[in-house]
């Protein structure tokens, strides 16, 4: 028997969500599909019933928790539900992170530390990633803590005759606080705190991607059908904004694309070196780059 892919049913009321789940059920037979008896079942967000209080969904615990007026969401109209939504990587999936670690430091057990770092580097960024949006805060800490005891293993291994000392000073550096750092390459270990923070924003009042406004889905995803690749991206990492004066972008201004260190004083034209500016902005630091 096919099981149904993942998908959550939400409702205030508890008979709603039986008559959804008999429906559902129905629906799912004329496919040859029936729900996971494991993976379904009935919780409340707020209170503890059957099971306890929320539910995980695409590697997400999602709950909520009792709070006074100041910490309250809020409703439509702005008063106090006199509750908070707290989204967060569930268990789940931080338990299946720490073992895919544990698998790698364990398979480049004796490959040198660069090669170490080069494959946990895309592991620990892609997953910090994809949390960054939601309370990963005290998460993202503990991950590193087990990540250091993983590696700490992994070099007492190579040198059980070495004190920790020799071997702390041999793997780490210290770079504004102590590095995982392979001193022959210089690559350094990307820690999962080293992800930032960035609380999701909504989507402004009743804005679609299909409402014609490119200037608000350019900077908001970072891409749009009808915008060029680059200025979507630079639209996106400046947050919307004019490098040069700091001003939003509205729709009918003339921006162009600048090297914020031009290439004859040795710019060159990779990502990191471009900027989006005002067309009048532009011409402003130009002439000022002239001058110098």
């Amino acid at each position: 028997m096919r099981y149904a892919d993942d998908f959550v049913v939400l409702h205030e009321k508890r008979e709603v969500i039986d008559q959804s789940r008999e429906i559902i059920t129905e629906w799912l037979k004329g496919m040859g599909l029936e729900l996971k008896a494991s993976k379904t079942h009935t919780a409340h967000t707020l209170e503890t019933t059957e099971v306890e209080a929320g539910f995980e969904f695409l590697g997400f615990k999602i709950k909520q928790s009792p709070a006074g007026r100041q910490r309250s969401d809020r409703g439509r109209h702005g008063q106090a539900l006199g509750m908070i939504t707290r989204i967060e990587p569930s268990q789940k999936s931080i338990k299946r992170h720490i073992e895919k670690l544990r698998e790698t430091v364990k398979r480049y057990r004796t490959a040198e530390q660069s090669e170490l770092i080069k494959a946990l580097n895309p592991l620990i960024r892609g997953w910090a990633k994809y949390y960054k949006h939601v309370s990963s805060y005290k998460v993202f800490h503990k991950l590193n803590t087990v990540l250091f005891l993983l590696l700490y293993a992994w070099a007492i291994r190579r040198h059980p005759r070495k004190g920790k000392g020799w071997i702390v000073r041999k793997y780490w550096q210290v770079i504004g606080g102590w590095k995982f750092q392979a001193p022959d390459t210089g690559i350094q270990l990307h820690p999962h705190d080293q992800t930032h923070y960035k609380r999701y924003v909504k989507v402004a009042g009743a804005r679609s991607p299909f409402d014609g406004d490119w200037l608000y889905w350019s900077t908001r995803l970072g891409y749009h059908p009808k915008v060029p690749l680059r200025v979507a991206k630079l639209l996106k990492r400046q947050g919307g904004k004019c490098r040069e004066c700091g001003l939003w972008f509205k729709e009918g201004d003339v921006m162009e694309v600048d090297h914020l260190i031009p290439i004859k004083r040795g710019g060159t034209n990779e990502s990191h070196n471009f900027q989006l500016l005002h067309r009048h902005c532009h011409d402003r630091k130009t002439a000022r780059d002239i001058d110098r």
